[in-house]
């Protein structure tokens, strides 16, 4: 948090005569993406469009996998952000990564979203807001996920959180966060 802001909202808490900061004014200087970098991912198992199962865990040990979530199928910046990675599918791939977009549309959405738009990579369905809670993406008041972006590597450690996703640029941010990881673990020693 700015130090600024953060001196400001305990200022006005004191001004207005609190007695103490209450519990939802605690600060923290750790950002949730700190939290989560470096971390196993939360594993799931959900319905793809096709409502066939999918399951987080058999990617382990397949390269990166991108998991981006978004609200809403069919809305304007979702799908310019699905369509942002349709159209970079190659060269993403190209890396040996694999897309999954999440969002809580339940599958005959994710289908027609999928098939309106020709995706080229699978939607997951979490229309029980599960995934969602476990990402710790879900929007305040409804069970929607905000946009944020995880990458993992292939022991499903979580390398790279974007939590202020401009859906136009995602693909490009993700594409090119994944070049940067492949280099750093080219410079990585082997393990004898």
């Amino acid at each position: 948090m700015n130090a600024r802001i953060k001196e400001l909202l305990v200022s006005t808490i004191v001004f207005c005569g609190a007695a103490m900061v209450p519990a939802a004014f605690t600060f923290s200087e750790t950002s949730f993406a700190e939290t989560f970098v470096g971390k196993p991912a939360p594993l799931f198992t959900a319905k793809n469009q096709d409502g066939q199962e999918f399951k987080l865990e058999s990617r382990k040990g397949q390269g990166y996998t991108v998991l981006f979530f978004y609200p809403k199928a069919g809305t304007p910046g979702c799908t310019k952000q699905a369509c942002a990675f349709r159209d970079s599918i190659k060269v993403i791939r190209d890396q040996g990564a694999m897309v999954y977009g999440i969002s809580a549309d339940d599958v005959v959405a994710q289908k027609k979203f999928h098939d309106e738009h020709k995706m080229t990579f699978d939607l997951i369905s979490d229309a029980d807001g599960k995934i969602i809670k476990m990402y710790d993406v879900k929007m305040p008041v409804v069970t929607m996920a905000k946009r944020q972006t995880f990458i993992l590597d292939s022991a499903l450690v979580v390398r790279k959180h974007f939590e202020d996703v401009d859906p136009s640029m995602d693909a490009k941010n993700v594409a090119a966060a994944i070049t940067e990881l492949k280099a750093a673990d080219g410079k990585k020693p082997k393990a004898k």
